[in-house]
């Protein structure tokens, strides 16, 4: 099963709770009030999104955390890759080489890319803004395999 950790999926409802008209600073304990995650938790969270450039942080009275981009321009790949690094579904569709005795020899090394490919693909294709948005419509076409009921 292919899954995102909890980590990020925390990370996407924080900069979600930083979606704001009035885009004034979020101090973290503000941030784990809205969202219910623990403190210490949201914390780790915004130092990742501020090393990556995804938040701005603000020290002061009126300090505390602001999306150092548009929602809209912020990507679900960009969270994803600000707190568990670049997507990669195998190690040979990773942006290392030399991570497998098959490199360059495996017959299914080039599908596992294009599989990686497409996912980071659809992961560019839905921003913050969209994130935050209810009933979003669907990005691809879902078809039934043949067998499947």
């Amino acid at each position: 099963m292919l899954r995102i950790t909890k980590l990020t999926d925390y990370a996407v409802l924080v900069l979600s709770d930083m979606v704001r008209p009035e885009g004034d600073a979020r101090a973290a304990r503000d941030v784990a009030e809205a969202t219910r995650i623990p403190q210490p938790t949201v914390s780790k969270v915004l130092k990742l999104l501020a090393r990556s450039g995804l938040v701005a942080s603000e020290r002061g009275k009126n300090g505390g955390y602001r999306l150092a981009r548009s929602a809209d321009s912020i990507t679900v790949a960009d969270i994803v890759d600000a707190v568990e690094g670049p997507i990669a579904v195998t190690e040979c569709s990773a942006d290392k080489r030399g991570c497998c005795d098959l490199e360059g020899h495996c017959p299914t090394e080039t599908n596992w890319v294009r599989i990686n490919d497409a996912i980071r693909l659809a992961l560019r294709g839905i921003t913050l803004a969209d994130m935050v948005r209810p009933n979003l419509p669907v990005l691809i076409p879902l078809r039934r395999i043949a067998g499947e009921a």
